[in-house]
C-alpha cells in the first residue's frame, strides 16, 4: 500500500511552527513522552530534536515540580479541562531555570486522546521587569503613606478619588474609607463649587497636563485652610486619560506669616516716609513762616497804602503776596504727594526737570554747611518711571548724603545718558539697552567694604538706635528693580559715596508740566445760571461766591454738608455744585456730591481741596465729577467753572 503525499495545509502548518524561534512548540504522546520538537524549543530550552525526542517531557521541570508530581497532573487536567495554563519555573539543559508562560492542549481523533501540543515561552525578563514594577509600587505606596505633610490621592477620569494617603486624611480630616469614591469638589469651598472652579481645574489639568494654583480649601469640620494645589494628568501608553495625581499642602500658616510680613512692610515703608518728613520739619517750618511773612507783610502794606491813598506801589504788593503765597503751594503739593500711601501709575518722566523742581526742597533738607550742586545732561532722556517715587528716592538719598557729611561737605546730584552693550549690562546687573543714569555724590566718610555689602539690606542702618529705620537703600533699590532698572553704590572710608540709580530710556517724550496760561478775560454767566459753595472756611467761601457773583453767578453758600443738602432738595435752580472735601456735620464732600446727584441727577460737581487730588476723590472720577486743588487763582476758578457748565 503507497503512502499518500502530506497535504498542503499539513506543509504549511510544519513550515509555520519551524519557522517559530521565540516559542517552544511541540508535541507529547499521551504519557508525555516527546515527538517532534521546533527551533524556539531549542533556543529557549537548549536540546536539540535528536537529544530530547523519545524522553519524558517532565525532564523540564525542576525537581521539587516533579517530586510533587506536577507533570502528571498538568496532562491529566488539559485532557480532562480541555487546556492546561500556568507560570513557573523550568529547568534548561545546562541547569539554569527560567520562568515560563505554558500552555498544553489535548489533541484527539474523535474520542480517544492521541497526544497533546505545547507551548511554552520564556518570561523571565517580563516577570523581572513586573517584579521590579510591583516592588517599585509597594516601595511607591509606603513612602506615600509615609508622608503627613501633602495630602496624596488619585483620581479618576471624572474626578472621583480613588485612594488616599495619610496626609490627606490629617489635613482634610476624611479617612479613606468615608472619602473614595467621592467627588474631590467636595473639598471646595461653597463659592468656588457654584463658580465651577474644581471642573476648570481638572480641564487645565487635561489639556495642558498639570494645574497649580494657591485657594480657600475646606476640611470634614467645614473649617478652612489656604491650600497649595497641584494636579497632573495621567495617561496610558497610547495617551488615553486614566486619571489625575492631585497633591495638596496646607499652606495656612505660611499664608498668615505672609500677610504679616506685608503689612508690616507697608508700616515700615510708611515709617520710613514719615522719617524722611521727620528730617524736614526744621526747614520746612523755617521756610512756610517766611512764605508767611511776606504774604501777611505784603498785605498789612497793602492795607496801609490803601488807607494812606498811596495806590501806585500796590501791584508790587500784591505780585509779593502771590508769589510767597505760590511757593507755598508748590512746597505743599509736593510734600503731599511724597507723603501718600497709594502707589502712581509711572509715566514718561524728565529727571532733569524733578531734580530741579526739588531744588529747594533738598537744600532746606540738608542745610546750609553742606553746598549743593547739579550736573544735568542737558538732552537728557526722558524715562518711564512714577516721579513721585523717583522724588522719594532721591530725597532719600540726599537724607543719607547729609548723615555721612556731619561737619559740612558738597552733595552733587547729576544726570547722564549711557549705552549699555551686553557685557558692561551684564556687569551692571541690567539687560543690554539706553538708560537715564540719576547719580547722588557726596564728600562724607564713605562706607567701608562690609557695611558697602549690606547696604541694600532691608533694617540694615549704621545710625544709632530709634535714628533709621534701615529701609531708605533698600526703598531706592526696589524702585529701580520695579522700574526695570538697577542701583549701583562705589564708596571707600573717607573717600565719600556715589550712588547711581540706572532706569530704562523710554523713547515718548516726557510729560510736559502746565504751563501759567496767559491772562485773558474770564467769560461770563448766562442769564439766571446758579452755583452752589459749599465749604466750611468762610474766607475761602466768600471768595469763591464774590468771584462768581462777578462773573454774573447767582452764588449759594452753606458751611457744611447738611446745609449744602438742604439747599438741594429745595425747588431752586442749582446748575454746578462746588464743594471742599473735607466737610464737617457728618457729610463730608463726596457723600454731599453722591447725594446731590441722586437729587438731580447728572448735576455736576466741581470738588476744591487742599489734598492730594487722588488722596481726596480716588483714583477714578465719574463723569461729571471734577477736581480743583487749593490754593488756586480765582480767574483759573471762574474759567473752570463755565467750561464744566458748559459741557453739562
Amino acid at each position: 500500500m503507497s503512502r499518500s503525499k502530506p497535504s498542503l495545509a499539513a506543509d504549511s502548518y510544519e513550515l509555520l511552527v519551524q519557522g517559530v524561534v521565540d516559542y517552544a512548540i511541540y508535541m507529547l504522546d499521551p504519557t508525555g513522552i516527546v515527538v517532534s520538537w521546533n527551533p524556539g524549543a531549542e533556543r529557549i530550552k537548549g536540546y536539540t530534536a535528536d537529544e530530547v525526542i523519545g524522553t519524558s517531557f517532565s525532564r523540564f521541570y525542576v525537581e521539587e515540580d516533579r517530586r510533587r508530581g506536577m507533570p502528571e497532573r498538568a496532562l491529566r487536567t488539559a485532557a480532562e479541562e480541555g487546556r492546561f495554563t500556568a507560570e513557573a519555573w523550568r529547568i534548561r539543559k545546562d541547569g539554569t531555570r527560567f520562568w515560563a508562560m505554558v500552555v498544553i492542549d489535548p489533541i484527539r481523533r474523535g474520542d480517544v486522546l492521541i497526544g497533546f501540543a505545547k507551548v511554552t515561552r520564556d518570561m523571565t525578563e517580563q516577570r523581572a521587569a513586573q517584579l521590579a514594577a510591583l516592588e517599585t509600587e509597594r516601595r511607591f505606596r509606603l513612602l506615600v503613606q509615609g508622608v503627613h505633610d501633602y495630602a496624596i490621592y488619585m483620581l479618576g477620569p471624572d474626578g472621583q478619588v480613588t485612594n488616599w494617603n495619610t496626609g490627606a486624611e490629617r489635613i482634610k480630616g476624611y479617612t479613606a474609607d468615608e472619602i473614595v469614591g467621592e467627588h474631590f469638589s467636595r473639598f471646595y469651598t461653597e463659592e468656588d463649587r457654584e463658580s465651577g472652579l474644581p471642573y476648570r481645574a481638572l480641564e487645565t489639568a487635561r489639556r495642558e497636563g498639570r494645574y497649580e494654583a494657591e485657594g480657600w480649601r475646606r476640611r470634614k469640620d467645614g473649617t478652612r485652610f489656604w491650600a497649595g494645589v497641584v494636579i497632573d494628568a495621567i495617561r496610558d501608553e497610547a495617551g488615553a486619560l486614566i486619571g489625575f495625581a492631585k497633591v495638596t499642602r496646607d499652606l495656612t500658616e505660611r499664608r498668615e506669616t505672609q500677610l504679616q510680613l506685608e503689612q508690616s512692610r507697608e508700616q515700615l515703608f510708611q515709617a520710613q516716609k514719615m522719617e524722611a518728613l521727620g528730617q524736614l520739619t526744621g526747614g520746612l517750618a523755617h521756610d512756610f513762616n517766611n512764605m508767611l511773612a511776606g504774604i501777611s507783610g505784603s498785605l498789612d502794606l497793602l492795607k496801609t497804602r490803601i488807607a494812606q491813598g498811596r495806590t501806585g506801589e500796590l501791584d508790587r504788593y500784591i505780585s509779593a503776596a502771590q508769589g510767597a503765597a505760590g511757593r507755598a503751594a508748590a512746597l505743599t503739593h509736593r510734600l503731599l504727594a511724597f507723603a501718600r500711601r497709594q502707589t502712581l501709575d509711572p509715566k514718561p518722566t524728565d529727571a532733569n526737570r524733578l531734580i530741579t523742581g526739588m531744588g529747594e526742597l533738598v537744600q532746606r533738607t540738608v542745610g546750609p554747611a553742606i553746598e549743593v550742586r547739579t550736573h544735568l545732561h542737558p538732552e537728557l532722556w526722558p524715562t518711564l518711571c512714577d516721579p513721585n517715587q523717583l522724588e522719594n528716592a532721591l530725597l532719600n538719598l540726599c537724607i543719607n548724603a547729609r548723615d555721612a557729611m556731619p561737619g559740612g561737605g558738597v552733595l552733587t546730584v547729576g544726570t547722564a545718558n549711557l549705552s549699555l552693550s551686553g557685557e558692561e549690562a551684564r556687569r551692571r546687573g541690567l539687560t543690554p539697552g539706553d538708560y537715564v543714569t540719576v547719580r547722588v555724590t557726596d564728600t562724607g566718610v564713605g562706607m567701608t567694604a562690609e557695611v558697602l555689602e549690606r547696604a541694600f539690606d532691608p533694617f540694615f542702618t549704621t545710625k544709632p538706635l530709634g535714628q533709621g529705620t534701615g529701609l531708605g537703600l533698600s526703598m531706592v533699590y526696589g524702585f529701580a528693580r520695579q522700574s526695570g532698572g538697577q542701583v549701583r553704590i562705589r564708596s571707600a572710608p573717607d573717600e565719600g559715596t556715589a550712588i547711581i540709580v540706572y532706569l530704562p530710556r523710554h523713547l515718548a517724550a516726557a510729560a510736559e508740566e502746565e504751563a501759567p496760561a496767559a491772562p485773558v478775560e474770564t467769560p461770563r454767566a448766562r442769564a439766571g445760571e446758579t452755583v452752589l459753595v459749599v465749604d466750611d472756611e468762610e474766607t475761602v467761601r466768600m471768595l469763591v461766591a464774590e468771584v462768581l457773583q462777578d462773573l454774573g453767578y447767582t452764588a449759594l453758600q452753606a458751611a457744611d454738608g447738611p446745609s449744602g443738602l438742604e439747599t438741594l432738595r429745595g425747588a431752586r435752580r442749582i446748575d454746578l455744585l462746588v464743594t471742599d472735601v473735607g466737610l464737617p456735620g457728618g457729610l463730608n464732600g463726596r457723600q454731599l456730591a453722591d447725594a446731590a446727584r441722586a437729587i438731580r441727577p447728572g448735576l455736576p460737581v466741581l470738588f476744591i481741596t487742599g489734598y492730594a487730588e487722588t488722596a481726596a476723590t480716588g483714583d477714578r472720577l465719574e463723569p461729571g465729577l471734577h477736581v480743583m486743588t487749593k490754593p488756586f487763582a480765582m480767574d483759573a476758578l471762574g474759567a473752570r467753572i463755565k467750561a464744566i457748565i458748559e459741557s453739562g
